[in-house]
């Protein structure tokens, strides 16, 4: 008959596989939700100037409101003007593991088409 007690570590490993894993899946999640929340912050960054650009030649708030609704799903517009320029800024929930994250860009262009 063997005896239990001939290796002491058998098996730790595995042990020490289980506690750990749980923590690498929590860093790799929120690795990949930052890399997420970027690309979100990149994607309204654009649709502001988008926006900013079309208030720019003097489209009125709507169809601004309208670009940046195609190029960032969930934004809100908020328009200001200081003359020469009319801004566009955009705020939109992050989403995903980071969801209590707001964004915010902004944009301005000359108003020329006024």
């Amino acid at each position: 008959m063997r005896s239990r007690s001939a290796d002491p570590e058998r098996g730790s490993a595995t042990a020490e596989l289980a506690v750990a894993l749980p923590a690498v899946a929590l860093v790799l999640a929120l690795c990949l939700a930052g890399v997420q929340l970027g690309a979100r912050q990149v994607g309204l960054e654009d649709a502001a100037a988008d926006a900013a650009r079309a208030l720019g030649r003097g489209d009125g708030a709507g169809e601004a409101s309208a670009i940046a609704g195609r190029n960032a799903p969930g934004a809100t517009l908020a328009v200001t003007s200081e003359p020469p320029f009319v801004c566009a800024m955009l705020t939109a929930p992050s989403g995903g593991l980071l969801a209590g994250i707001r964004l915010r860009a902004e944009s301005c262009a000359l108003d020329g088409g006024r």
